[in-house]
């Protein structure tokens, strides 16, 4: 069974956060909290726990969209290929904050996305993840959790989200209720920015 552990996103604990990077680290799938909705998500270079998140979302590997969580664009260039200067002024205007953007990836992507030619970079404007990756040395590869019920898309009460999840990942952080709005996803690797879902993140910085 999963930890249920409870972070503070004003000041997060260094020992909750530790905890969390070490369940990472051994390849276990976790759910945090993020500037819009709860995300699970596991360790970018670990391929068990790749394997382990696509299973659950009964998908193939190769076939996944997740977007990789980054701390700030410094993260960049690892997995991007290089952008031009317009593209970089939409990203410093929007990041860290609500949006997706998907960007040329390049030959460094792990393994697992060798194949893919575009990736989804997320700077969540909110310390928990930002802290995990941090520690942790680079990326976590997110997904949104979505809820069966039709009329909630997303499961706002960490409490619940545990009820449901507390089996299948390793923890779940309680860093207090989520949002149900998410993020904006903006296609940047074409000739000019392409909305691809209108979410949190406002298009003004268009």
């Amino acid at each position: 069974m999963g930890q249920f552990i409870k972070i503070y996103p004003e000041n997060p604990q260094e020992k909750a956060l530790d905890t969390v990077v070490a369940l990472l680290k051994q390849g276990g799938l976790v759910i945090y909290p993020t500037d819009t909705v709860y995300g699970i998500g596991c360790d970018i270079s670990n391929t068990k726990a790749l394997e382990k998140l696509a299973k659950i979302q009964k998908i193939k590997l190769e076939k996944a969209q997740w977007s990789f969580i980054c701390a700030d664009l410094s993260n960049l260039s690892d997995y991007v290929r290089q952008i031009d200067t317009a593209t970089f002024k939409i990203l410093k205007r929007a990041l860290p904050g609500p949006y997706t953007f998907v960007l040329p990836g390049n030959n460094n992507l792990p393994k697992a996305f060798k194949k893919r030619k575009t990736v989804g970079i997320r700077v969540p404007d909110h310390s928990i993840p930002q802290e995990l990756v941090r520690r942790l040395g680079n990326p976590i590869v997110s997904t949104s959790i979505h809820d069966p019920d039709e009329l909630i898309e997303y499961t706002t009460d960490p409490e619940l989200i545990f009820e449901k999840w507390q089996d299948v990942v390793a923890a779940v952080i309680d860093g207090g209720y989520g949002d149900n709005i998410p993020s904006t996803i903006i296609d940047l690797s074409g000739d000019s920015p392409l909305v691809l879902r209108a979410g949190k993140g406002d298009l003004s910085i268009l």
